[in-house]
């Protein structure tokens, strides 16, 4: 008899647990039911698309990466990055991956690169490029002025007095042979091309005073025709990111030409040689406010201290004036401050500033005396 009732109790418990459970599913779908016309009649409110919905899970990332950024950039602020060192066995991919993720990188930092030599026509470009050798691009931009007011014209160049050619172009350096140089690529102008510089590269390396690097500045940014810029800025930067091992320009063009599309060749020149003019100097370069440090092999090679850091940079970077009298707007939006013409102030930095002043522009430090012969070129051509 006790099992009996045991049953009838053990019964009576999972009829009661049945109804339990199916009254609490009737409310649910009766709280559910109630609930969709309130939100079907809500004015202004609409049920968000499965699309929509997709898209927001995807854009999730974007907040992530910001705030990854953000860890970077405090991780540099407080001198805990380390060089990023890439494998020895490191494939052809992966060094593709890692270039194009710097010059990602640098085209953020400075979106408003561009030729720092001032001209109005591949004729002037031409010319202030040759200049460019030995000497830096503010020193021709403060010479050129003079220059073309009286030779606007190749033919006008040919034909003119050396003397007074080298009068003007002294502050240069090494004026004699700059002189012969532009007067000699403007007679080949007017005698072999009508006056025009010509836009392939087979024809501009003939003039004289005129490689390869000159013809790509030209090229790139009088033609839009993509070409690499190995000066001695992209030398050190690209060695320095183990982007190849070469040395002579030659190869360094053709090495890093093979890690980019032809697209990209001339703004990624204009960056490096931008980040390698302002933050990684030659000899002490500004590792502690770089914006990059994290990707680069040789963090550490330069002071690593935020506050010193931050005393090393040059340019609109450091708040000083740039090497362009008449500068693109895009670097003026951005807080660049063009040079001073040739015999004026230099303008100060920013109140509050920390970078010690400029040099004035005729200072030996500006570039004012000819540097020894031999010596590495600083210009872009």
């Amino acid at each position: 008899m006790p099992t009996k009732k045991a049953a009838t109790v053990k019964k009576a418990t999972t009829v009661k647990k049945a109804a339990t459970v199916k009254k609490a599913v009737t409310v649910k779908k009766a709280a559910a039911a109630k609930a969709a016309p309130a939100e079907e009649s809500a004015p202004g409110k609409k049920a968000v698309p499965a699309k929509k919905a997709v898209s927001a899970r995807k854009a999730a990332p974007t907040k992530k990466a910001v705030a990854r950024k953000k860890a970077v950039a405090g991780d540099v602020t407080a001198g805990r990055v380390a060089p990023a060192k890439p494998p020895r066995d490191e494939s052809h991919t992966a060094l593709v991956r890692r270039a194009r993720r710097i010059n990602r990188e640098l085209a953020e930092v400075y979106p408003y690169a561009h030729p720092e030599l001032d001209f109005e026509n591949p004729f002037q470009l031409v010319v202030a490029t040759v200049l460019s050798a030995q000497t830096t691009d503010l020193r021709v931009n403060q010479t050129t002025p003079a220059l073309f007011a009286k030779y606007p014209t190749p033919e006008d160049l040919a034909a003119a007095n050396p003397e007074e050619v080298e009068e003007i172009l002294r502050p240069t350096g090494f004026f004699r042979a700059k002189t012969k140089s532009v007067m000699g690529l403007s007679k080949a102008l007017r005698d072999d091309f009508g006056g025009e510089v010509p836009g392939r590269l087979e024809d501009l390396v003939k003039l004289p005073g005129v490689g390869r690097k000159t013809a790509f500045v030209v090229l790139g940014n009088a033609f839009g025709r993509p070409g690499i810029t190995v000066d001695t800025h992209f030398q050190r930067l690209v060695r320095r990111w183990e982007w190849t091992a070469e040395k002579e320009p030659d190869k360094i063009e053709r090495a890093v030409g093979e890690l980019f599309p032809k697209t990209d060749w001339t703004m990624l020149s204009h960056h490096v040689i931008f980040h390698g003019r302002r933050i990684c100097h030659a000899r002490k370069p500004a590792c502690g406010a770089c914006p990059i440090a994290p990707l680069c092999p040789a963090y550490g090679e330069g002071e690593t201290d935020p506050e010193k850091a931050k005393k090393l940079l040059k340019y609109e970077k450091g708040g000083f004036p740039g090497q362009r009298l008449n500068p693109p707007q895009s670097y003026l939006d951005a807080g660049g401050i063009p040079a001073p013409p040739l015999g004026a102030t230099a303008a100060a930095p920013p109140a509050g500033s920390d970078s010690p002043a400029p040099a004035g522009p005729d200072s030996p430090a500006a570039g004012s005396a000819a540097p020894a012969s031999g010596s590495p070129s600083r210009g872009t051509g």
